[in-house]
């Protein structure tokens, strides 16, 4: 009864963690009514505001975490009362243990999921040579670091079993606590020991040298796992340094979302991918990305929260530099999801005034022309360049009056250090020819966060009264051709990343010439060539995509810079086929 009560406990404890923890005030400032979430973290208040369109949802959901906190209070009442003396053949522990047919039942869940392709090296070091090191499987939440846990557990047999333990750990334990219980499993033959959420101990970045100093150094074979992954990018720098293993779970490519999850296609993907929520058939609809408001909740608790308890918990909170007086006033986690929202409104500026209003309108109006199920004119009446100047004006007015902290450069680029630290952000470069200057393109790994940020963005956009001048067919026409542009534009970013990460030792970038670019080239040093990409969105081919890929002038140029030219492509949505010198290639097929 004992290990189904510690079952159910976990699950309550890990259902209570999805949920907001605190309460909704309100103030009333000039007649107009404000509305604030407040909740203490690390012992200090921390406040955010809250549209009044989103407090009632929050007020339900404080509701739902309050109502579980009763029933995991009862269900704790169920266990045996544990001794506060307990000597070294005590089989009661001081964190939550589990052991031998416990993590059978455990693992149970997950035998029917698939494996994501990181797994391996879990695996390796599990079922490998003894090291000295420890092993840390980390990343943002819902990437599948637990479920990874659960598969180790399915592979073992029942001898591995009985030396194998499971400690979930929480924000009461100490590494004091962890350091007994290690003992007392070490004296009982234990030697495979899981370690799940360990950041969530304060001491945890500061003494964490004795997970491998003294128990991996004595055979014991070590996995930590946990959401905070700048809390192990510090321990790694200071504690650990060169005796860990890292895998670092928050990036989830194409090929791991449509192979495990059973969901293919990369318009899903970039709607909805980022993280290993199984949803089933309704996906996009449980998904983390589903909403502007979910996603700004995962922004909050899995990202803006996960830096400050890190730089709260690293050298007695001394680390937090510039950012030191926001979080004396509470407002660095609301500064945090600032940033991560300016990045999405330059991103769609930027769409708007490179995409949107380009030649290439041309083709997606001729293309609506020629649709066989409802062809229409729509674009050929819309003043694009009038629409383009006022989203683009909209959307500046809206980023001044929406702040609601003052953000300096300062705290800006501290931010941004640390969400490419957590591997939420990659930077690519843009070169120009023939100067050579470089600029960077800033990559989100988590292509569903800034799709949902930047529909919302846009759907809020379009309910502005000028545009209540269109038809509702016009405004339709102009929300679906802008959403096109953002998935066109968060292809090119995609197809990027995936490329930059499966090739290390080459370079990958943007390429700009005076009139046009194109959107990859991938170099290699190495052997003085290069290949050149054209990205599209579209399903069809039109020999217009490839005219800069056949320019001499800038074919040659590049050639001049970095090598012979050894391939054209293009990488799109349709079928495979080569043309004259260039290479079609789909998109899914290419990373799937």
């Amino acid at each position: 009864m004992s290990q189904n009560v510690d079952k159910q406990i976990a699950e309550l404890e890990a259902r209570i963690n999805e949920l907001p923890r605190g309460s909704v005030s309100s103030k009333t400032v000039n007649g107009h009514e404000y509305y604030y979430h407040r909740w203490y973290e690390a012992k200090r208040k921390v406040e955010k505001y809250i549209a009044s369109e989103e407090v009632q949802a929050l007020k339900d959901r404080i509701a739902q975490r309050k109502a579980l906190e009763k029933q995991l209070r009862e269900l704790k009442k169920q266990l045996p009362k544990v001794s506060k003396k307990r000597d070294q053949d005590s089989h009661e522990y001081l964190t939550m243990v589990r052991r031998g047919a416990a993590l059978r039942k455990y693992a149970e869940p997950v035998k029917e999921f698939k494996h994501r392709e990181c797994y391996e090296q879990l695996r390796s070091f599990v079922f490998g040579e003894q090291q000295d090191k420890v092993f840390i499987l980390y990343g943002l939440r819902r990437t599948g670091k637990t479920t990874m846990i659960r598969q180790i557990l399915l592979e073992m047999d029942d001898d591995m079993l009985d030396q194998s333990a499971f400690i979930q750990i929480t924000a009461k334990n100490t590494l004091a606590d962890v350091n007994k219980d290690l003992r007392a499993l070490e004296q009982r033959g234990c030697r495979y020991v899981f370690l799940d959420e360990v950041t969530l101990m304060e001491d945890f970045i500061d003494g964490a040298a004795m997970l491998s100093d003294v128990f991996a150094a004595s055979g014991m074979k070590i996995v930590l796992s946990g959401t905070d992954s700048l809390g192990f990018l510090f321990t790694e720098d200071e504690q650990l340094y060169d005796r860990c293993i890292m895998l670092h779970t928050t990036f989830v490519p194409y090929r791991d979302f449509a192979r495990v999850l059973g969901i293919h296609g990369i318009d899903e993907y970039m709607r909805y991918g980022g993280t290993m929520s199984m949803g089933g058939v309704h996906y996009n609809e449980d998904s983390t990305f589903a909403s502007k408001k979910s996603a700004d909740m995962y922004v909050d608790s899995a990202i803006a929260r996960n830096i400050q308890h890190s730089l709260h918990c690293y050298q007695q909170a001394g680390h937090f530099r510039g950012l030191q007086e926001l979080y004396e006033k509470n407002e660095l986690t609301s500064a945090i999801n600032r940033v991560v929202e300016d990045q999405t409104h330059r991103f769609t500026q930027e769409v708007l005034t490179r995409d949107f209003k380009s030649n290439d309108l041309s083709l997606s109006a001729r293309n609506l022309r020629r649709d066989r199920e409802s062809p229409n004119d729509i674009l050929d009446r819309i003043d694009t360049e009038a629409v383009t100047q006022r989203l683009r004006k909209l959307l500046e007015i809206r980023n001044q009056s929406e702040q609601t902290v003052q953000v300096k450069p300062t705290h800006a680029q501290e931010i941004q250090e640390y969400l490419q630290l957590l591997d939420l952000t990659q930077t690519v470069d843009v070169v120009s020819l023939p100067s050579g200057e470089k600029t960077t393109r800033t990559l989100i790994e988590q292509p569903g966060l800034r799709y949902a940020q930047a529909k919302a963005l846009i759907e809020s956009l379009l309910l502005d009264p000028e545009f209540q001048d269109l038809s509702i067919d016009e405004r339709n026409a102009v929300q679906d051709r802008i959403l096109g542009e953002i998935l066109g534009r968060m292809m090119e970013d995609v197809v990027l990343l995936e490329t930059k990460l499966a090739n290390p030792r080459k370079q990958v970038f943007v390429l700009q010439f005076a009139v046009g670019e194109f959107d990859m080239v991938v170099a290699d040093p190495q052997t003085s060539t290069c290949e050149i990409y054209e990205i599209k969105h579209s399903t069809e081919a039109v020999k217009e995509q490839t005219r800069h890929l056949r320019d001499k002038e800038k074919c040659g140029m590049t050639e001049h810079r970095y090598g012979k030219i050894k391939g054209k492509f293009v990488i799109y949505r349709g079928a495979d086929f080569t043309a004259d010198e260039v290479q079609y290639r789909n998109v899914e097929r290419c990373f799937g």
